[in-house]
């Protein structure tokens, strides 16, 4: 009864606006390579908003001549600028400032790669908009980062999230709940993996196309359900949770992509942003589960209205999930094609 109770978050869900980018972080991105001497290479990408590069910059040390990037060009998806820094003394003990990130809703990704050894990452967010660059930085600093921008790329992805709730609402036998959300980690691992590794190369807009549509699939799925019969989401859900999750693994990877990955600690960043997703996703179904339990203290007749899984409220919810995604599946393909 409890999982059928997950129902009236969904609800909640379908009251967010279709116009709602399935994905709001969009974060910036430093990237600083140490040349020879006190020479540095800059790459600085920043999001784009409405047209226009968000309103935020770089602000190198006072020892740092230039001190701020170059007029950015737009590359299609982000504002970037490329520039080189004479750095008095170096950069290692110096302040380095994303100026006016504490004015946004995002992150931006710091990557410094000096002459020798190991890089480091640092995460600078609206709270901590600025940090000194320490002299001997650990493979460990990387995986942190990238598991907070795992954890909080799945938590914003208001379309990866549906997908599991629309499995929550589902699938009742919590056995077959657990080997669905098993195969859908297992399937998304591995896509995220391969592409983001370059073994595997699709383009992202039929891509995100596609997990908006997977979204409908379980939307009607949802709607044709009936008491007494299993439909095939519900007999083989493993299956069904296992291929649609080869292609939120590949939507997974083409966010890792916008972020960037640093060439030193590649595979300790990768495997930094798949845990964060799975710390996020477990979070995500945890928090439901409570609110379910919850609202059957609080309104144990629900679970009796929701049992009818040809009743109104389950056509409502089916309809409104389904609505959304394919909003959202019309929305990416317009955005390909035309």
């Amino acid at each position: 009864m409890m999982i059928r109770l997950l129902a009236v978050l969904a609800l909640l869900m379908t009251l967010i606006p279709p116009q709602v980018q399935a994905h709001a972080l969009e974060p910036g991105y430093l990237e600083i390579q140490a040349l020879q001497g006190e020479v540095h290479s800059l790459f600085w990408r920043k999001p784009d908003v409405k047209g226009r590069p968000m309103d935020m910059d770089v602000l190198l040390p006072e020892t740092c001549d230039p001190r701020s990037p170059p007029t950015p060009r737009f590359d299609g998806a982000a504002w970037v600028s490329r520039w080189t820094a004479h750095c008095d003394g170096g950069l290692v003990g110096r302040q380095i400032t994303i100026e006016g990130l504490n004015r946004t809703n995002t992150d931006v990704l710091v990557r410094f790669q000096g002459t020798s050894g190991p890089g480091f990452t640092k995460r600078l967010t609206p709270d901590q908009p600025s940090f000194t660059l320490p002299e001997d930085p650990t493979a460990w600093q990387v995986l942190a980062d990238y598991i907070a921008l795992g954890t909080d790329h799945i938590l914003s992805g208001f379309d990866h999230l549906l997908f599991v709730f629309a499995l929550l609402l589902l699938i009742h036998d919590w056995r077959r709940l657990v080997g669905a959300i098993t195969a859908f980690t297992l399937a998304h691992s591995i896509t995220l993996a391969a592409a983001s590794l370059g073994w595997l190369r699709v383009p992202a807009p039929p891509v995100e196309a596609v997990i908006a549509l997977s979204i409908v699939f379980l939307a009607v799925e949802l709607s044709k359900r009936r008491d007494g019969t299993l439909r095939l989401s519900e007999r083989w859900p493993w299956l069904v949770s296992f291929s649609f999750g080869l292609l939120h693994g590949l939507g997974f990877a083409g966010a890792l992509r916008d972020i960037g990955l640093p060439e030193g600690d590649l595979l300790m960043a990768l495997l930094g942003f798949n845990l964060g997703v799975e710390i996020g996703q477990l979070a995500f179904v945890a928090t439901v589960l409570v609110f379910a339990a919850l609202v059957t203290r609080a309104a144990p007749t629900m679970g009796t209205q929701l049992r009818q899984s040809d009743g109104l409220l389950n056509t409502v919810l089916a309809y409104s999930i389904g609505s959304i995604a394919a909003f959202w599946a019309f929305e990416r393909v317009a955005g390909f094609i035309l």
